[in-house]
């Protein structure tokens, strides 16, 4: 069971529960696709650090290039730790980054992206040179809406582009989700988590009233779960009892393979593919692009 191994049973009809205390749906194999593109853009964001956005990135885009999909992962982060993830080594050696084709003329989107170990998955790389574009933006005419322009020309090479934000709710991540049609919010099973969320929340619908009336709210997913202690139990319940559907089934479960996973360049699914998060992330990503089938 990818979910987790906390299975409760609902007495009025016998149905497994997941770790959200529902009724676990059975998720299908998502069926070929005969052509590609245009792609679905999705940011991953919150502005609380290290609640699992670069590894849900890195592991969910890596799934669905499993599953046939085309995807671009966009490193919206100074930190640049989408691009050590995925194997670049140290993103300052980087020739070309997001940050040349924000704040230098003629460059092409095409010039910047990189190939992954991942077939079908491919990477627009950053480092902290992206720290400095915050600032230069500040005066451009049209600011909010620079990263949906620099993404329309590769719209149609791709099934699906998901944006890894930085931890803030400043001009970057406005961009994101101003290029945006969607958002995915994970969200850590600690006390915590819950308390940046109104924030984030507000965030997200000023710029969907003012810069981008499209967006929506994918989903919420609750990572670093550790069905042994009442607390993520706790958290999780709350979070459940906040956004109700909204919440993802899928749960993704405490354990040292990301790290692991990180420390080599790799996603999970090729680190260790027969691992819990291995097998979570593939569950997520079929659950995903059933609920992006149904938005449409």
């Amino acid at each position: 069971m990818a979910l987790s191994t906390a299975i409760a049973t609902d007495p009025r009809n016998a149905a497994p529960l997941g770790p959200t205390l529902r009724p676990i749906p059975s998720f299908p194999d998502p069926a070929p696709l005969a052509e590609h593109g245009p792609a679905r853009i999705v940011s991953v964001c919150n502005q609380k650090g290290g609640v699992g956005k670069t590894t849900t990135t890195i592991n969910l885009g890596a799934s669905l290039a499993e599953q046939g999909r085309r995807v671009l992962l966009v490193d919206f982060d100074p930190q640049g730790a989408l691009s050590v993830g995925l194997g670049k080594g140290d993103p300052r050696q980087l020739d070309m980054t997001i940050y040349n084709l924000l704040m230098e003329r003629g460059v092409e989107t095409e010039e910047v992206i990189l190939p992954t170990s991942v077939e079908g998955m491919d990477l627009l790389p950053s480092n902290i040179d992206l720290s400095g574009a915050e600032v230069q933006l500040v005066h451009e005419v049209g600011r909010e809406y620079i990263l949906g322009g620099l993404l329309k020309p590769v719209v149609a090479d791709y099934d699906y582009i998901m944006i890894d934000c930085q931890p803030s709710l400043g001009l970057l991540t406005v961009n994101a989700l101003t290029a945006s049609q969607g958002v995915l919010v994970p969200l850590e099973c600690e006390y915590f988590a819950m308390r940046g969320v109104a924030l984030l929340m507000e965030t997200i619908e000023k710029v969907k009233g003012r810069l981008n009336p499209e967006l929506t709210i994918d989903g919420f997913l609750a990572t670093m779960y550790d069905s042994r202690t009442l607390h993520t139990r706790e958290v999780l319940g709350r979070i459940v009892e906040a956004f109700g559907e909204k919440v993802f089934h899928t749960v993704i479960n405490r354990t040292v393979r990301f790290p692991d996973a990180t420390v080599v360049g790799e996603p999970i699914t090729r680190f260790d593919p027969s691992s819990m998060g291995a097998n979570a992330y593939r569950e997520l990503a079929k659950e995903v692009l059933q609920r992006w089938q149904l938005a449409g």
